[in-house]
């Protein structure tokens, strides 16, 4: 490189990945069935862990939907030794960080804390999913936050359009179909007794997996296990496989109109694929390539040349069962039909032809450069190896994940790319002033349209802020929505 006027006048070339080697993991099994696994990493001395459970919002009774996101936040809203109060105090002495979460495949309630207070946190936890008690008037505050929340999410686009695209694409049978948190009409009817018993369900060993990373000596952490948890026991519920067949298999489009929307939310997309799929890492750079990265195609077309929007992307969200395949993006209203097609010539074009060496070299250094600096803290550690329990994975897969990122060809993101990917059984979501491009869309013949108008308010109608530039997002949702 040489300077020229203060300037670099040569861009920097990207090095070699340096070598990583995922920590060695020491797994055991308590005779009464739980899983533990323990990953010592020396020097980080904020330890890291997670109880996971295998139940997930897809397992509950559908006329109970959201049962299960509220029965994780009742966990810590009070136990038999412990009030909500006296929960949140218990932590704070210990530096702890106590948490629960749920989504559609698992149940995870873990904590981060100080090396030193390891046991005493660990006592939480176990007391935290062993024995919550529910009470009835915490229960009703967060039904009632539920209920609020989505309210609030009739009037936010992004998350309209989130809905509506995944009741497009799945079956009326299909958990995939509603919001992993419930819809209104299942949430108000939850009570504290409906809770107790999803709880009852999950709160197994035989489905449980206790997953530890830090500065910890295995057997230490194995011994306090076998105090907390060796005399737990029942088998609960078996999780059955989740029913993930699509709605239809052809084009179809849904339009929720809002009059005087300023921007056009678009979803495009269709049933997926799950996390066991043998093609599982050629699809991983497939998506990468095709709207995974900054200088992805959907971003460099829809962002980068066009300028329709702020972001532009895609991807398969992988579950146990098949999770969506969607291509996002919100727009400015006077583009939704130019930036609709560009979506579809970019779905035809990676199927249809092979990737270029650069797009596939710099998808591939990405994916192996980035690896590494996931796991420099006990979290994603933590994370990762429940993401394998959950799915039956070996613990070898994350050791091999950079060699089979790197193995992937071309052909082999074609080849993907024509199998999973399918334009012609997508719907295509909408939100937006239908007004305004309604007539050019129909002249599209994409498919059936649907029109619903949406009650609530338009937001941003009039802002002439908002009408100034494109308007983007990655459109994500989060599970409990």
């Amino acid at each position: 490189m040489t300077p020229r006027d203060g300037m670099i006048t040569q861009r920097p070339q990207p090095g070699a990945p340096r070598p990583y080697e995922f920590p060695p993991t020491v797994r055991t099994t308590l005779p009464n069935g739980l899983d533990i696994a323990v990953t010592p990493m020396p020097g980080r001395a904020l330890i890291a862990a997670s109880l996971l459970l295998r139940w997930g919002a897809s397992d509950e009774p559908a006329d109970k939907a959201g049962a299960t996101v509220l029965t994780t936040r009742g966990l810590t809203e009070g136990t038999e030794r412990y009030d909500a109060i006296a929960l949140t105090e218990a932590a704070e002495r210990l530096g702890a960080s106590v948490h629960a979460e749920a989504g559609w495949d698992a149940i995870s309630a873990g904590f981060d804390v100080p090396a030193a207070r390891l046991s005493p946190a660990m006592d939480l936890l176990a007391e935290i999913v062993r024995h919550p008690v529910f009470p009835a008037k915490e229960i009703d505050r967060i039904r009632d936050e539920r209920l609020t929340d989505l309210i609030q999410a009739k009037a936010d686009p992004r998350r309209r359009a989130d809905e509506a695209f995944t009741s497009a694409i799945y079956s009326e049978a299909s958990p995939y179909r509603r919001p992993a948190g419930g819809a209104a009409a299942t949430v108000e009817g939850i009570t504290a007794g409906d809770l107790r018993s999803i709880h009852a369900r999950f709160a197994t060993p035989r489905r449980a997996a206790l997953i530890v990373a830090g500065e910890v000596d295995p057997d230490e952490v194995i011994a306090i296990a076998e105090r907390l948890f060796g005399d737990w026991s029942g088998d609960g519920t078996a999780a059955g496989a989740p029913e993930d067949g699509p709605a239809e298999t052809t084009r179809r489009v849904r339009v929720v109109h809002r009059p005087g929307a300023v921007q056009t939310e678009i979803r495009l997309g269709h049933p997926g694929l799950p996390r066991r799929t043998p093609d599982y890492h050629a699809v991983t750079v497939m998506s990468a390539i095709l709207g995974g990265l900054f200088n992805s195609r959907l971003n460099m077309n829809l962002r980068e040349e066009k300028g329709y929007t702020y972001g532009a992307g895609a991807g398969f969200d992988m579950r146990r069962g098949r999770g969506p395949f969607s291509a996002r993006a919100a727009v400015n209203t006077e583009v939704t039909i130019p930036a609709v097609q560009e979506f579809l010539k970019e779905l035809d074009l990676i199927r249809e032809a092979p990737v270029t060496d650069a797009e596939l070299r710099a998808a591939r250094d990405y994916l192996v450069g980035v690896f590494p600096l996931r796991f420099e803290t006990p979290g994603p550690v933590v994370g990762s190896l429940a993401s394998l329990y959950l799915h039956g994975l070996p613990v070898d897969e994350l050791a091999t994940y950079r060699a089979s990122i790197e193995a992937v060809t071309a052909a082999d993101v074609q080849r993907v790319a024509r199998e999973h990917i399918r334009p012609e059984q997508a719907a295509l979501i909408l939100v937006g002033d239908h007004d305004q491009f309604g007539a050019a869309l129909a002249a599209l013949a994409h498919g059936p349209i649907t029109v619903e108008t949406d009650e609530a308010p338009a937001e941003g109608a009039g802002d002439a802020a908002e009408e100034a530039g494109p308007v983007g997002g990655d459109g994500e949702s989060a599970n409990d929505r």
